[in-house]
């Protein structure tokens, strides 16, 4: 278990998001009889938070906290873990001592505050995709889970299943020849975009409205907010790039061990004062790697925008482009999903095995034993990862603009403007140490 620092007081800000509904409390199986079960605290335990936890119960962790803005959902989670203290703050259940490992699954714009100061505090986290709202925030928590030696893992359960391993080793073993192009798109958003702010209305009882908006400029409650549609506010989500990107693309970045690409750019609507577009396609350079000898483009879509057929040489004539999926072309092949094509060159081909892990308990298992490893910890993987995917709503403000992106640096040369789209100002008050 980690040493912790003596508990100490932090700035407020806000947690939790999805839907209630009920649970019954999890059999627990322990990995290991002589181990003591790992102490969680649960940031959010409402709609994906409520199946994290969960998930961390049935492994045989014990949930000696739970947290959350909404008091029905509170509740029903008290209910379900009748041992654990009740919080609406966040940073009032990090003072605990008797913790060792936290969830974070709140609205984006809480990911970063309540992860690094999990973190600070010498606690492991499993954090929800995306990893940040920001990308300054990305960054700076990559950092600091490196300073701190934190266990971590972002909530892309899917990157530890067997097909998404397998995608990671056809990629290595350079199957389908070098990457030439690769499309990635999705039917999100699932929520409404493009609009302006709905006028205020009251609070629903049992919310605690200043803890839900928490490092976000301040607003009244209005419609499409609370407890799902936030994700297309500028404010509080990252749209369907941030929803699904690091889903998507995570096994590609692995596969291939991508690092930040070198441009970035968008076509259709940029978004308004308050959301993020109906509909967007933005388009990222990446350099060659140790994998790939040649530098490719991976272009991303969302909101019914689809590839083009003819950009699918390979499959057969009648296939047709589905409302989400993903294309991976190489030289001498393309992988749809993890199958390969042409299929009269693949037919016979004898996939490799892999075998699949549980995302949530490979976590659980290495806070426990810090031999073992996760799969998407922050530092190396999950930080910039989100930081690549994060730049792709960089790119939503400047349509038609190429930018060029610096890393080290850590700015746009050829368009200074963009850089004040990398990092936001938390509001008054509400300063979390080491993000501003």
């Amino acid at each position: 278990m980690p040493n912790k620092p003596s508990r100490r007081t932090f700035l407020r800000t806000a947690a939790a998001a999805g839907a209630a509904l009920p649970l019954l409390a999890p059999r627990m199986v322990h990995a290991e009889s002589n181990t003591k079960p790992l102490r969680i605290g649960g940031i959010g335990v409402g709609g994906k938070g409520r199946g994290d936890v969960y998930e961390m119960a049935k492994f045989g962790a014990k949930i000696v906290a739970v947290c959350d803005i909404d008091a029905q959902r509170l509740e029903q989670s008290g209910k379900t873990y009748p041992g654990a203290k009740r919080f609406t703050d966040w940073q009032k259940l990090l003072e605990m001592d008797e913790l060792d490992a936290v969830t974070v699954s709140t609205p984006d714009h809480t990911h970063a505050p309540a992860t690094m100061t999990a973190i600070r505090r010498g606690l492991h986290v499993y954090c929800q995709k995306p990893l940040t709202h920001s990308v300054w925030e990305a960054r700076q928590i990559g950092l600091a889970t490196a300073e701190h030696n934190a266990v971590t893992q972002m909530g892309t359960q899917g990157h530890s299943s067997s097909s998404k391993r397998l995608v990671v080793e056809l990629l290595r073993r350079q199957v389908v020849g070098p990457i030439q192009q690769i499309h990635i798109w999705t039917n999100r958003p699932i929520w409404p975009q493009g609009l302006k702010r709905p006028p205020a209305k009251p609070v629903l009882q049992g919310i605690d409205w200043n803890q839900w908006i928490g490092v976000a400029p301040y607003r009244e409650c209005h419609d499409h907010l609370h407890p799902f549609s936030w994700r297309g506010w500028l404010d509080f989500g990252t749209g369907a790039l941030g929803d699904i990107g690091c889903h998507a693309i995570a096994a590609v970045w692995d596969g291939l061990k991508l690092t930040a690409p070198t441009h970035v750019w968008s076509t259709g609507l940029p978004p308004n004062a308050e959301t993020f577009p109906q509909k967007g396609t933005v388009h990222y350079a990446f350099p060659a790697t140790d994998v790939t000898p040649t530098p490719f483009e991976l272009v991303w879509y969302d909101g019914g925008n689809l590839p083009d057929r003819s950009l699918f040489p390979f499959l057969p004539d009648d296939w047709k482009v589905p409302n989400s999926g993903s294309l991976i072309v190489g030289a001498e092949g393309a992988m749809y999903g993890h199958r390969l094509y042409p299929e009269q060159k693949f037919g016979k081909f004898e996939y490799p095995k892999t075998e699949g892990d549980n995302h949530y308990t490979q976590w659980a298992k290495a806070c426990l034993d810090r031999s073992l490893e996760t799969v998407t910890p922050f530092a190396t993987f999950s930080s910039p990862l989100t930081e690549a995917v994060l730049l792709g709503n960089v790119a939503l403000h400047y349509p038609g603009e190429k930018l060029q992106w610096d890393p080290k640096a850590f700015k746009f040369p050829n368009q200074p403007d963009a850089d004040n789209h990398l990092k936001r100002a938390y509001r008054g008050g509400w300063q979390i140490e080491g993000l501003g």
